[in-house]
């Protein structure tokens, strides 16, 4: 019964807000659901098969939760650029894959995992592969950062960067000098170093994974797992036409080199939705790959 003046606290007995609690769970679980699927895979001498596999399956269950939870709704308009899109993604995108998988299956990478001194090839595969993002990260990180600074550079970068919406469709759409420099900065130590077939493979898929959930369109909360991975909501700020905020948050996967530099950028308040370039870009595949050869102004 009631006293005047005092109503009894029922807010316990309420049912939790499903998709808050979504939000919070989504990321960390489609990330570990995917990354043990490719270890089960590799594990299994079936590495690049079971990547693509789970990798479309990924994208499928994003494109999904996109319509049902999106972090923007403007972001599920139409832009025009699907197209554009898949066709970077079918270029670029694959081309990566089959450079990451030949490097990984060569006879250099073999002769260099057998006879190198330098990686610790007697350790776990899991440890190996944590090694490798660390080593990936700081030719990944540099690269990046030089894209955004060193105009050379960004005028093939700003390909990526003039999309006006994030979602997992858009994840792939790259300038392919840009995909090709990505691939020098990274992949080369680890053949250098003499890292293993499982250990490339591993972190190129991991690096795959984190960057289609770090673009998609879905409302997450990623919590204190944005001071170590690169996540949506980090991503989203990289995104802003704002450059104090959009010169942030250069790691691929890891934070780790972007908080040690002073580029780390997480503000207590909502990205903006409207992102993209300030300058033109053309709206067409070819006229994109093009456009940093003839385009003064990018």
């Amino acid at each position: 019964m009631a006293v005047r003046g005092w109503t009894k606290d029922r807010s316990h007995l309420r049912p939790p807000n499903v998709r808050r609690l979504l939000s919070y769970v989504l990321w960390p679980a489609l990330f570990a659901g995917s990354i043990a699927i490719i270890y089960a895979g590799i594990q299994g001498d079936h590495a690049v098969i079971t990547f693509n596999l789970t990798y479309l399956g990924l994208a499928l269950v994003l494109a999904c939760i996109e319509r049902i939870m999106p972090h923007e709704r403007a972001w599920l308009t139409d832009d025009g650029q699907m197209g554009p899109d898949l066709a970077h993604t079918l270029f670029n995108k694959g081309l990566a894959q089959g450079v990451i998988t030949l490097a990984a299956y060569s006879s250099a990478a073999e002769f260099a995992a057998k006879d190198g001194v330098l990686w610790p090839n007697d350790w776990p595969l899991g440890l190996q592969t944590v090694l490798g993002l660390f080593i990936v990260e700081i030719g990944l990180y540099w690269k990046h950062r030089l894209a955004h600074e060193w105009l050379p550079l960004w005028r093939f970068h700003a390909v990526h960067h003039s999309a006006t919406r994030l979602w997992f469709f858009n994840t792939g759409r790259f300038h392919i000098v840009d995909t090709v420099t990505g691939l020098m900065a990274g992949m080369p130590a680890l053949l250098l170093l003499g890292a293993d077939q499982d250990t490339m493979l591993f972190v190129g898929a991991i690096t795959a994974v984190i960057g289609i959930l770090s673009h998609c369109n879905i409302e997450m909360r990623c919590g204190i797992l944005s001071y170590v991975f690169n996540t949506p909501t980090l991503h989203r700020w990289h995104h802003s036409k704002i450059m104090r905020e959009g010169n942030t948050n250069y790691g691929e996967n890891l934070m780790l080199f972007d908080i040690l530099l002073g580029t780390f950028y997480n503000p207590a308040r909502r990205p903006p939705a409207a992102i993209g370039i300030h300058d033109h870009m053309p709206l067409t595949f070819w006229g994109q790959l093009r456009a940093p050869f003839t385009r003064a102004e990018l």
